[in-house]
């Protein structure tokens, strides 16, 4: 992408599972991300943080000082951003109701969008039950989701130099191991029960690091994904729609954004 591109309009960011502290992240990306698009409110949707891993290796390089001072400049120039911690950044929820430099922090949220439906803000490990009542297991599973990035990245230094796209392995596994689809099911279905309860349109969630945006269940359901592989966020438009967007898809001329209608227009 060169810098003469139009910085996109948007009415509103949603993106989520960035895990400031763990090795192989995309900060550099979800900068340039940033940069490109401007919007009223900007919801930072849980794990922005990794404090599991800043708490065993203290790593922050320049580049998170940076991607820091984005957010910053922007809340001061009078984008509303809602930071939603989650259980990565657990240790945010000490300081719900409060504000760090014109961040606010809350557990959930209500947004409404242009179109005047409304949708549950949430980070969704509150509805994971490896992460409620078996914490030590979860730990297990970041251990190991760790281990397969660094896999992942051996296989994509092979693919690179045969001139191959980026390909991931944690995402294939959720999409073709059975489990991994049955565990995603039902993390949707808890999120769409809740949304329900909450008497609103949509919900709009992260913590699985699985972008998807559907009807499926009877209500609108997105999630946000990750900036640890996908480099996806949600991006509602001027008009109320909303659009899933994978941002190095778009950087690399390839485009391919999954874009819903309003509930209004169904």
């Amino acid at each position: 992408m060169t810098d003469d591109r139009q910085i996109r309009q948007a009415r509103a960011l949603f993106l989520s599972d960035v895990h400031l502290g763990m090795k192989p992240i995309r900060t550099r990306q979800l900068i340039e991300f940033l940069r490109f698009h401007d919007a009223q409110t900007i919801y930072l949707v849980g794990d922005i943080l990794d404090g599991w891993r800043l708490a065993k290796t203290w790593r922050w390089p320049e580049e998170y000082n940076e991607l820091a001072q984005v957010l910053l400049d922007k809340a001061q120039s009078g984008v509303r951003i809602v930071y939603l911690p989650g259980n990565h950044d657990e240790f945010l929820r000490e300081y719900l109701g409060t504000y760090f430099g014109g961040i606010e922090l809350v557990d959930r949220t209500v947004h409404t969008s242009a179109t005047g439906q409304t949708y549950l803000v949430i980070h969704g490990d509150q509805f994971d039950v490896v992460v409620m009542n078996a914490k030590w297991l979860a730990h297990v599973g970041d251990w190991a989701y760790n281990f397969a990035l660094r896999v992942n990245s051996v296989i994509n230094w092979v693919r690179r130099k045969l001139g191959l796209q980026y390909w991931s392995l944690s995402a294939w596994a959720k999409q073709k191991v059975k489990n991994a689809v049955s565990v995603i099911g039902r993390f949707e279905e808890a999120l769409v029960h809740e949304a329900k309860q909450s008497g609103v349109d949509g919900v709009i969630c992260g913590h699985i690091h699985f972008a998807d945006m559907h009807d499926r269940l009877g209500i609108h359901y997105i999630n946000t994904g990750d900036w640890v592989e996908s480099c996806t966020a949600v991006v509602e438009n001027p008009d109320g729609t909303f659009e899933l967007v994978k941002w190095t898809e778009m950087v690399t001329g390839e485009p391919r954004r999954m874009k819903n209608r309003s509930i209004a227009e169904d």
